[in-house]
């Protein structure tokens, strides 16, 4: 029988051991380590700790009548007796006196401010007892400045609870069929946890939270309870462990893929992203970042060597980037940095640039001030002359701002007059693509039908083909007005082009996604409620509408994705969170290999 509340109790506590230690640069085996308690829990964190590497004769052990030393008889059992210490000191207060480390198990105000005052330097103090703690926070820095503190509690930091426990130890280990949880797994479960916190923590955990920013400190030492990461980090580390020690009937041959369905079981969005970021795996590429002086922006393209699927190409001041790299402890290793004012390509790509907008207006002094100042054009003409294979932009600025120099610069895939944008809605039964969401104000039929021809070639990239449903207030000519006749003509158009697709319109939205009402009341449709991919007449439909759904309706908004360009361009969301730059750059790299692989067909 495995006690969640006992070991997991144990499991967390020696995670945030073993990163406080590090903290305050002291070995785990020269730790003089206090136990108050003497139950299940507290006997549980002593034989963890000890199998360690704690010393055994460095822990004490105190129970409602003091120190568990050796020669007592009153209230021993041989359960405490295992943790009999040779010592004269008979009291917690006593026994606080030079302690390195303080675990509570026990109750309320058992702590005073003169045992604190008395423990060693840096002292690591985890007061654990429910519902209040042996000491509080407060106290403890009225007295001590330089302590690590850590409760049971949810409203402090550094939360000790085995909610981080249960059930990502219970997970790992049912996905070998483990016969026991033994002490390595337990080990290998605290030690995931405690590198899982000293890694970046992602803003959407920071924001569920509250907080702007979380960091590895005296304030954070063990993960937050609901960071979605812990359950790939520790049952993958629990299971590994169960195989490697004997105890797993079942074999996990493809770690990678163990994880993927982690992760999957989190959301469909998880999911989604992840079988994305995995494509791009395939064929790395060289991504522009253009935004580099950017925290954000840095981070994300550390993450993004480290899953491994492009090279981050990052624009601007070299020593202001490597300046914000350092204080904010990124590792830019892997990473390329390019100062435009300084690239030896300056001179060549000023002349291309005044060679395409001579005749609109630029001269060749205003193409070299772009280059430099405006670094969404440098990498506009990087990613044109084959020095990179896609770019990302937009963190910074606005979107009509942003997608500016590509309009200028890139050319559009030769069936094309407009580009389009478009965003995938990641609901928790299916996923849709909705376009046009950013570009094109007030479509006619036949920039309609382009959109919705882009959108087929997005959905290409994935693996999956497009089932289109080009919206109206209307279904069928149910109104014949020129509002409506544009979207049913845009419909004909693609047919002729393309009789292959699957498409239909014009129709109401509840027609393209709930079959029942094309079931009954519009047997001929091709859509029959299942469409994933859905064309809106204007841009006030469309972004009102893909709003709605991620801010009302629960979705989960990947985007936007940027549709028609001879290149693999994109711009983002302004001020996205570290995780949507990724997913988009996933995005970008998989739209370039695409474009690199049926360059003849769709490039002029």
């Amino acid at each position: 029988v495995f006690h969640d509340d006992q070991h997991g109790t144990a499991i967390i506590a020696l995670a945030a051991l073993l990163n406080a230690s590090e903290i305050v640069k002291k070995e785990i085996s020269d730790l003089k380590v206090v136990i108050n308690g003497a139950g299940a829990s507290a006997i549980a964190i002593a034989k963890l700790i000890i199998s360690t590497g704690v010393k055994k004769e460095n822990v004490i052990m105190c129970d409602s009548k003091g120190v568990i030393y050796q020669g007592r008889t009153e209230g021993i059992n041989k359960y405490k007796e295992e943790f009999a210490v040779d010592t004269d000191k008979r009291t917690l207060l006593e026994a606080m006196d030079g302690a390195d480390v303080f675990l509570g198990l026990s109750v309320k105000g058992a702590v005073t401010k003169e045992m604190v005052k008395m423990m060693n330097r840096n002292p690591i103090i985890m007061a654990m007892a429910n519902p209040d703690p042996e000491i509080t926070p407060e106290e403890v820095e009225e007295v001590r400045g330089d302590a690590i503190m850590a409760t049971g509690r949810s409203d402090y930091p550094n939360q000790v609870n085995n909610v981080l426990g249960f059930p990502f130890i219970f997970r790992g280990a049912l996905d070998v069929r483990a016969t026991a949880i033994n002490e390595e797994m337990k080990l290998a479960a605290a030690k995931a946890l405690a590198e899982l916190a000293r890694q970046d923590v992602p803003e959407s955990v920071c924001k569920a939270y509250g907080l702007e920013k979380i960091e590895f400190g005296k304030e954070y030492i063990i993960p937050k309870p609901f960071d979605p990461r812990v359950l790939t980090t520790v049952a993958p580390a629990v299971a590994q462990t169960a195989m490697e020690t004997g105890v797993a009937r079942v074999e996990i041959k493809d770690w990678d893929k163990y994880k993927d369905v982690l992760e999957s079981r989190l959301s469909i969005a998880k999911e989604f992203t992840r079988q994305i970021i995995n494509k791009a795996r395939f064929n790395p590429k060289k991504i522009v970042m253009a935004e580099g002086n950017y925290e954000k922006i840095l981070r994300a393209s550390q993450k993004i060597v480290e899953e491994g699927f492009a090279t981050p190409v990052i624009l601007g001041d070299e020593a202001e980037i490597k300046e914000l790299a350092d204080i904010n402890n990124i590792n830019l290793e892997g990473c390329e940095i390019i100062d435009p004012a300084k690239s030896d390509k300056l001179e060549e790509y000023a002349e291309q640039l005044f060679n395409q907008r001579q005749r609109k207006g630029m001269t060749k002094v205003e193409a070299k001030r772009r280059l430099i100042r405006i670094t969404n054009y440098y990498g506009s003409m990087m990613v044109l002359n084959g020095e990179a294979d896609c770019m990302l932009t937009g963190f910074s600025r606005s979107y009509p701002e942003s997608v500016k120099p590509f309009l200028e610069t890139v050319p559009l895939q030769k069936d094309y007059k407009v580009p389009s944008g478009s965003y995938f809605m990641v609901f928790k039964e299916n996923i849709v693509l909705c376009a046009d969401t950013t570009v094109n104000i007030d479509p006619d039929a036949e920039q309609l039908a382009e959109i919705a021809l882009q959108s087929t070639e997005t959905w290409k990239k994935f693996d999956t083909d497009a089932k289109i449903a080009m919206l109206s207030f209307t279904n069928f000519g149910s109104v014949r007005i020129p509002r409506t006749k544009k979207v049913s003509d845009a419909m004909k158009m693609v047919k002729e082009k393309h009789p292959e697709l699957i498409i239909d319109g014009d129709m109401q939205a509840d027609t393209a996604t709930y079959p029942p009402i094309a079931q009954d009341a519009f047997p001929f449709s091709a859509i029959q409620g299942d469409a994933n991919t859905l064309v809106f007449p204007n841009l006030e439909a469309g972004n009102i509408a893909y709003k709605l759904l991620y801010r009302l309706g629960g979705g989960t908004a990947i985007g936007p994705i940027l549709q028609g360009f001879c290149k693999s361009v994109h711009v983002l969301q302004r001020g996205s969170d570290v995780n949507e730059i990724v997913n988009m750059a996933a995005i970008a790299v998989v739209d370039a290999h695409y474009k690199e692989q049926h360059k003849d067909e769709i490039c002029k």
